[in-house]
């Protein structure tokens, strides 16, 4: 290496970047509360789905890619070491040579962005339109319909074939379930 290659390749490494942490299976939670303790800038994108628990449905946050999460740092002024004792991580992702490699920052901020955007208007993605799902209490128990819209957070909207003809029937999200 010559000497004109070696500042720039120490200003590049002075310069923040980001890389991949692969966490225990269900703890990538765990893993970004620990290091965001030791003050490092961590990155975990999750969404908001509606899982039913328990009879109800409610909102759970999952992460966007289970067992990962991403870590801002620099190779000279960063202390790398804490990271992988750290509660929850497993390792830092590696590629050939045993080197972490740095993810593009176009990438994340592309994910930070849409995160940010998904945290305005949550979706539900428990039931799509078009669905087809099936009636699990009430007076039209056990009937298949179309799932057509949400209705609120606890309505929904369906399609069912009653009588040659598809009605239109509002219903608790909590009675319908998916087709097996």
């Amino acid at each position: 290496m010559s000497d004109e290659q070696r500042p720039q390749e120490e200003a590049q490494d002075a310069i923040p970047r980001w890389y991949v942490i692969q966490c225990k299976g269900g703890e990538s939670f765990r893993a970004a509360e620990h290091l965001g303790n030791q003050d490092y800038e961590i990155f975990h994108p999750v969404l908001q789905v509606q899982k039913k628990r328990r009879g109800k449905l409610t909102w759970i946050d999952e992460p966007l890619f289970p067992h990962y999460l991403f870590i801002r740092l620099d190779r000279l002024e960063s202390n790398w070491r804490p990271i992988r004792s750290t509660r929850g991580v497993l390792r830092i992702v590696t590629f050939g040579l045993d080197l972490p490699v740095p993810v593009s920052d176009d990438l994340v901020e592309t994910l930070r962005h849409h995160a940010s955007d998904d945290d305005a208007a949550s979706t539900n993605v428990y039931f799509r339109a078009g669905e087809v799902v099936e009636i699990s209490e009430g007076p039209f128990k056990d009937l298949q319909a179309i799932f057509a819209s949400h209705k609120g957070e606890e309505r929904a909207i369906v399609l069912l074939n009653m009588l040659h003809k598809q009605q239109r029937l509002e219903m608790p999200v909590g009675q319908l379930r998916r087709r097996d």
